[in-house]
């Protein structure tokens, strides 16, 4: 029972099992979770704990049910896109700028389409810890860079084009 209920906290509840690209599945779905949120006006400060709780824990079962899947970075798991995810979708969650659901909606995706790119492109230094930490703190970290990089991009973007 314990590990089928970590497996199905790996794979996001069987999205990582999903036929075509389980990882921006898994984003995109991540993306609709955090529009909810939002719509219900959930806490800030709730969501920044529970996601860092579901990072920790997934360490831990990464390294625990390594054995499970074919490599340490199986494409069924899928848990380290909702944490990477979480990170620019939090980084704008609060502010002024997004005060309705329109606005969140348009920046969700934006967010959505940056941290996919960084994810499959993996830039330096992405790509040395994809290749080089086999590990479960690995698997998250890379990620974890992802969603750190595409957050800097929409707020240079932003910057940019003169909106902050």
């Amino acid at each position: 029972m314990y590990k089928k209920f970590n497996l199905l906290i790996l794979t996001m509840f069987g999205l990582g099992n999903s036929r075509y690209a389980p990882g921006t599945v898994a984003s995109f779905v991540t993306c609709l979770i955090y529009i909810a949120l939002f719509n219900y006006k959930v806490n800030i400060l709730i969501l920044i704990g529970s996601v860092s709780l579901i990072f920790l824990y997934s360490i831990f079962i990464l390294d625990e049910l390594k054995n499970s899947f074919s490599e340490i970075d199986a494409k069924e798991i899928v848990i380290d896109e909702f944490v990477g995810q979480s990170i620019p979708l939090l980084s704008i969650y609060n502010l002024v700028l997004f005060n309705n659901i329109n606005n969140f909606i348009l920046y969700t995706f934006s967010v959505f389409f940056l941290f996919r790119l960084f994810d499959i492109f993996k830039p330096y230094p992405i790509n040395i810890i994809d290749k080089k930490i086999k590990n479960g703190f690995g698997v998250m970290l890379d990620d974890v860079l992802a969603g750190i990089y595409s957050v800097i991009v929409f707020f240079l973007i932003f910057i940019v084009l003169n909106y902050v």
